[in-house]
């Protein structure tokens, strides 16, 4: 049997044509071509503010967790932007980054980062 292939997109752009034409649409087609089996698309730094204020973007990441994508953010920038409760809502999942992001980049995990 052939390995789970697992694509993390490390998000930390606040450009919105960016979020829109590479991370949203590239992720997306990823599971709806099954180019890669998961997407999980962890969003990072400037890429907080965007997601929180952005309706655009928050429609679009809803119809990617409707397809399977796994959306997280870091904890510290949600809290630090003060935006967590808003990640919450959408049903993003909140967790400290840091550490897991050094294991999956010694694991040799596939990460695209933008």
């Amino acid at each position: 049997m052939e390995p789970v292939s697992h694509l993390y997109i490390l998000w930390t752009t606040d450009n919105p044509v960016t979020a829109e034409k590479m991370v949203l649409m590239y992720g997306g087609n990823s599971l709806l071509k099954g180019w890669w089996d998961k997407v999980t698309i962890i969003i990072w730094g400037a890429a907080d503010q965007l997601v929180a204020t952005n309706p655009v973007i928050q429609a679009r990441i809803k119809e990617l967790m409707d397809m399977g994508a796994h959306f997280t953010t870091c904890k510290r920038c949600a809290d630090t932007l003060e935006v967590t409760s808003e990640f919450e809502n959408m049903g993003i999942e909140v967790k400290y980054w840091g550490e897991a992001l050094t294991k999956l980049l010694k694991s040799g995990a596939k990460i695209l980062t933008v």
